[in-house]
């Protein structure tokens, strides 16, 4: 959320900013190191402006509302009570509501006002189905389309948090509450066929957390995924949910076992946090659909998991945030209200380190806090909805409120989908599909072997007819052939008998000798009609053995469609077993496969942290001159040889054996190996006190200048600012390297360069002149001051230790210029927007950036003119928290001393009734 105000400014802590850019915050567990550009100079300050400032310009500063992932607030006013009405008769109410430009004014007084901006406004007349819809609904959507998602109410006792959430309207169903309405809307979109419901109900009281459902399970353990980060109550009790009456006598049971205390804010005060929450898991039938079709046949060959979708809803009705005084509480409601409280103030400390961008967010303090771990800087869509209320005797209460709803609204949330493949209902899918085919092959088999079977005992008896036939035929024939043989023989015969008998009979010679020759003719007519059908009989032989061999054929061919069958049949079995092999096969390589990517992985960070060893060696080496170039280079290298065994090559020998003007000439050498290689010979002599001032006489700080001027190698650049930066330890060498435009060349390294070696040269080289009290003005004139915040581009710990140096001994010097009363006005550091990143870093995980940063805050204290910046910036915590846990003692002195000594920070800390 931004606010235009007239004339381009913006009011925090109601001290006047102008041109202040505000960007979005970063999340949990995010790199600090980055949100030098990203995060606004005054972060920690509440976003409010004064009354009389609003103007119509509002339009002209950019609404971050749209950016996803943003935790959105909504704030709801709660009708006066009767005991308010009497009470609170002759005062106005302490809020004025503007729901159509989403403003809320609480007054300060009857002149003047504080305005805020929110996501949503609603007044005591919104019903609850428009809180449902402009807080909840879209976080009920996101569930369902596989996100996680918190709603949260938070405000003072007896302001309407558990009548927003919780309300179950049995009476009247208008007034039903969230909880009641979200399952209506997850019931109406799921498939009870396909999806589930399961519901936890749980709650946090005394830093205990009890199970709603199963009272007797009272001390539920948070477990961490070590991996993920997620957080889960493998102890608390999973209900399915079927359908809404269900789920309203859960929340009957669950409100009843509630603890609750009657105070004077409120009859029914809720003395616990109660957390609901709902696991919703879908499966994508469009996609899972998709793939079945898209295999079709080949389903066996192309497999592939059904998609599921988990979400999670957490709906938290917290505790009310109550002062003693006006509740009431004593005895053990007492040790009640301080539990609710300290729980809800570590949420505050993680809201308030998520809102500035802070490198670490106190989860661990509270169980509440590490419940809500995904919530605030998570993966989750999170809505709160701060309730509050108009009487102006709490018009305390209700700011703390408001001012909790502004910082939770910058912080920003990373949405993740929970999809992933279902593997058991894959494999549940491929058991039944193995079944279904096991069986229709089984079935297949026995009707292919009742076919054979059939067509096997059809083939016999066909046989057995075609040989029966065949021979019966056979016989009939012969037995015919042979009668009609015989009756042509018996026939012959007795011709042949009446023949001789009529010739016998006459008597004439001539006549007998006529008759003997007619009846030769007729016997040789017979013998050849005989013969004629001896050749017919051989033809219809032939003929049925013909038959008999087509028979037989047919026979064969029987026989082989028969053998072809079983062959199929074995082909069959053997499609089976390449089914079930393919199918281990597939199981052995995903196991394959999972251990590979695991081996990678650790092959993988293996490589890397070699890696980063041998950069830091070649780093450390770098410095080293090698060999082989020509005789000059090869004089130096013989030196450091010698000098490996624990005795340094003395300087005076170096100069005698070569010279440093020769050593110096090579600087501008035409050959690129000759010039890297001499100026780490040079570097290395400037690392020695005693060489410093021969090198700066014999032109040597000129030509290494010249090098960063001239060349474009990155080597040349990174051993040419650490031999710069040595040099420029000495106070005259200062004074030089800034008349020769040494910080511009610096700076312009810098910005070119993207080695992390390179950059933390130049940084020590430019954090070394921030230590010159004579170069404060015109280091910063010439961009060193603004050359070391953009260096924290790099994000690399050496080089943000350079830079925290610079800024540290930068500081130190200002401190002693303000003392001795030569410098006035507002520290240089922060007007080229240092403090941002500097609040950021005040607890950084690595000491060395830490304990500059530590010094920088305590030397930019000092000044009184940078107290209400520092304020604005959030330093003021930062300091606060150095005075008590710093763990090197001087440093924590000097920040007390300087609390002590600031007037300005006295009455901060008084009005936020801090202790240090």
């Amino acid at each position: 959320m931004r606010m235009a105000t007239s004339g381009g400014g913006n009011y925090r802590n109601g001290t006047y900013r102008s041109s202040l850019k505000v960007d979005k915050p970063l999340a949990l567990n995010s790199n600090p190191k980055s949100s030098v550009k990203s995060k606004p100079l005054s972060s920690s300050g509440p976003r409010r402006n004064s009354t009389g400032s609003l103007s119509a310009a509002t339009g002209a500063a950019k609404d971050d509302a749209g950016v996803p992932g943003r935790v959105r607030v909504a704030v709801r006013l709660r009708p006066r009570i009767a005991e308010e009405s009497v009470a609170d008769a002759d005062f106005a109410d302490c809020v004025e509501l503007q729901p159509e430009l989403k403003r809320l004014k609480l007054r300060k007084n009857n002149w003047d006002s504080d305005t805020y901006e929110f996501d949503e406004v609603l007044t005591e007349f919104a019903s609850q189905k428009r809180v449902y819809e402009v807080v909840a609904k879209p976080v009920v959507e996101s569930v369902l389309d596989g996100y996680n998602g918190t709603i949260m109410a938070y405000g003072q006792t007896g302001t309407g948090k558990t009548y927003t959430l919780g309300r179950l309207g049995e009476e009247d169903t208008a007034a039903r509450g969230i909880m009641v309405r979200a399952m209506e809307d997850i019931l109406a979109d799921i498939s009870l066929e396909s999806d589930s419901v399961l519901v936890s109900y749980l709650q946090l009281y005394m830093e205990t957390i009890q199970d709603l459902l199963d009272p007797p399970n009272d001390n539920i353990s948070i477990v961490e995924d070590p991996k993920t980060g997620d957080v889960s109550l493998p102890g608390a009790s999973l209900v399915e949910i079927r359908n809404q009456k269900s789920f309203l006598e859960l929340l009957r049971l669950g409100e009843a076992h509630r603890f609750a205390a009657n105070t004077k804010l409120n009859t029914e005060s809720s003395r616990s946090h109660a957390i609901l929450m709902v696991h919703v898991k879908r499966s994508v039938k469009g996609r899972q659909s998709a793939l079945s079709s898209e295999n079709g046949a080949n389903s066996h060959k192309m497999l592939k998991p059904p998609i599921v979708r988990k979400g999670k809803l957490v709906v938290v009705d917290l505790a009310g945030s109550e002062r003693i005084d006006k509740s009431g509480s004593e005895g053990h409601a007492l040790e009640e209200a301080k539990s609710i409280n300290l729980s809800l103030s570590a949420l505050g400390k993680c809201i308030n380190a998520l809102a500035e961008n802070s490198a670490h967010v106190p989860v661990r303090d509270s169980k509440l806090t590490r419940l809500l771990k995904d919530s605030f800087g998570g993966s989750a869509r999170t809505s709160l909805v701060i309730t509050i209320g108009p009487s102006p005797l709490h018009r305390g209460e209700t700011a703390s409120t408001i001012m909790f709803g502004q910082r939770a609204m910058k912080v920003e949330n990373m949405l993740k989908l929970k999809e992933e493949f279902d593997y058991k209902s894959l494999s549940r899918r491929l058991d039944i599909q193995l079944d279904k085919l096991i069986a229709e092959h089984e079935r297949q088999q026995k009707a292919f072997e009742d076919e054979i079977e059939r067509i096997s005992i059809e083939a016999q008896t066909r046989i057995s007819e075609v040989e029966r036939n065949y021979e019966e035929a056979l016989e009939k024939e012969r037995l015919k052939y042979q009668k009609d043989y015989m009756e042509s023989i018996k026939k012959l015969e007795e011709q042949l008998v009446k023949n001789q008998q009529k010739h016998g009979n006459e008597k004439v010679p001539v006549k007998l000798k006529d008759d003997g020759s007619a009846l030769t003719s007729n016997t040789e007519s017979s013998k050849v009609s005989t013969v004629e059908e001896v050749t017919e009989l051989k033809k219809v032989l032939q003929k049925e053995s013909l038959l008999r061999k087509a028979a037989e054929e047919e026979v064969n061919s029987l026989k082989n469609q028969l053998a072809q069958c079983k062959r199929s049949e074995a082909s069959g079995n053997s499609d089976i077993l390449k089914l079930r092999n393919m199918l281990e096969n597939e199981a052995r390589q995903k196991e394959k496969l999972e251990g590979e990517i695991a081996i990678l992985h650790g092959q993988l960070l293996q490589l890397s942290f070699e890696a980063d060893e041998t950069r830091i060696r070649l780093d450390r080496g770098g410095s080293e001159v090698p060999g082989g170039l020509d005789s000059l280079v090869s004089q130096v290298k013989l030196q450091q040889q010698e000098s490996t065994n624990g005795e340094k090559a003395s300087v005076a020998k170096l100069f005698e054996q070569v010279g440093l003007q020769k050593i110096l000439s090579l600087l501008e050498a035409e050959d690129a190996d000759v010039r890297i290689h001499a100026v780490k010979v040079v570097a290395n002599l400037a690392a020695e006190e005693t060489n410093q001032g021969k090198i700066v006489e014999a032109g040597g700080l000129t030509s290494l200048l010249m090098l960063l001027r001239s060349s474009e190698d990155e080597t040349i650049h990174r051993v040419a600012a650490g031999a710069i930066a040595n040099l420029a330890m000495n106070e005259t060498n200062q004074e030089l390297i800034m008349a020769q435009s040494g910080i511009g060349l610096l700076s312009m390294t810098a910005a070119n360069a993207e080695d992390p070696q390179t950059l933390r040269m130049v940084a020590g080289a430019i954090a070394n002149l921030c230590g010159n009290d004579k170069l404060q003005m015109k280091l910063r004139g010439e961009g060193g001051i603004k050359a070391l915040l953009g260096m924290v581009r790099c994000r690399h710990p050496d080089v943000l230790a350079q830079v925290a140096r610079g800024i540290a001994n930068f500081a130190k010097c200002e401190s002693r210029a303000s003392t001795q009363g030569t410098k006035t006005g507002r520290s240089l550091l922060i007007e080229d927007g240092a403090l941002p990143w500097i609040v950021q870093n005040a607890n950084n995980e690595a000491s060395p950036i830490r304990r500059h940063i530590e010094l920088a805050l305590c030397h930019l204290a000092q000044h009184e003119a940078n107290a209400k910046d520092m304020i604005s910036g959030g330093a003021l915590w930062e300091l606060v928290r150095i005075s008590r846990d710093c763990s090197r003692e001087d440093i924590r002195t000097l920040a007390h001393r300087t609390l002590t000594a600031s007037p300005t920070f006295q009455a901060e800390m008084r009005r936020l009734r801090m202790d240090y």
